[in-house]
């Protein structure tokens, strides 16, 4: 009897040690299921991370894209306006400096000098009309030549200013904005 119960003993103990076996085979399989799960679900949530800043930055482009489209109308629009004022403007300027010239021989006494009072009015009121536009006239006289600004009509020799510098100014010049609507006609020291 003892040999037949160590027997069932033994039996017992190798059915028992069986499924822990067999149950810490399925227990590491399991864990190498969910270990690869959760690989694949790493890769799919950097892959996921890659296409989602590709899409920022895609629209933060096409944003700024957009900014720049806007100011680009924007300065073109500017530029439409002050190219159209300008070619208008121009027209008056001639007038202006005929009101000018007028102006410079004025009567003091007599019926004359009532008239140029009322010329010398509109003369200011249509000036004050170009400065609401944005038209400035060109402060030129004493300061130094500059093609970009001034047209020369002659250069004369003269002890009281340097060379290079305008002696005098035959037609004023004028400015729209930053833009030179009209270079002014002047006279340079030699």
């Amino acid at each position: 009897m003892d040999d037949d119960t160590n027997e069932q003993i033994k039996e017992q103990i190798q059915e028992e040690e069986q499924p822990q076996e067999e149950s810490k085979e399925e227990i590491s399989s399991q864990e190498a299921e969910e270990q690869e799960e959760i690989s694949a679900l790493g890769k799919e949530l950097e892959e996921l991370r890659l296409k989602s800043d590709e899409y920022l930055n895609g629209w933060q482009r096409e944003r700024a894209e957009f900014a720049n489209f806007k100011k680009r109308i924007d300065r073109e629009r500017e530029m439409a306006y002050q190219n159209a004022a300008g070619t208008i403007i121009k027209r008056y300027l001639v007038v202006l400096d005929d009101f000018e010239r007028a102006l410079k021989n004025r009567p003091e006494q007599g019926d004359g000098a009532s008239w140029a009072d009322g010329i010398d009015l509109i003369y200011r009121k249509l000036l004050a009309i170009l400065e609401a536009e944005g038209v400035q006239q060109m402060n030129t006289e004493g300061q130094a030549f500059d093609p970009n600004l001034h047209e020369a009509i002659s250069q004369e020799q003269s002890p009281d200013y340097e060379s290079g510098q305008i002696i005098d100014v035959v037609k004023n010049g004028y400015l729209l904005g930053d833009r030179v609507l009209r270079p002014a006609l002047v006279r340079v020291a030699q």
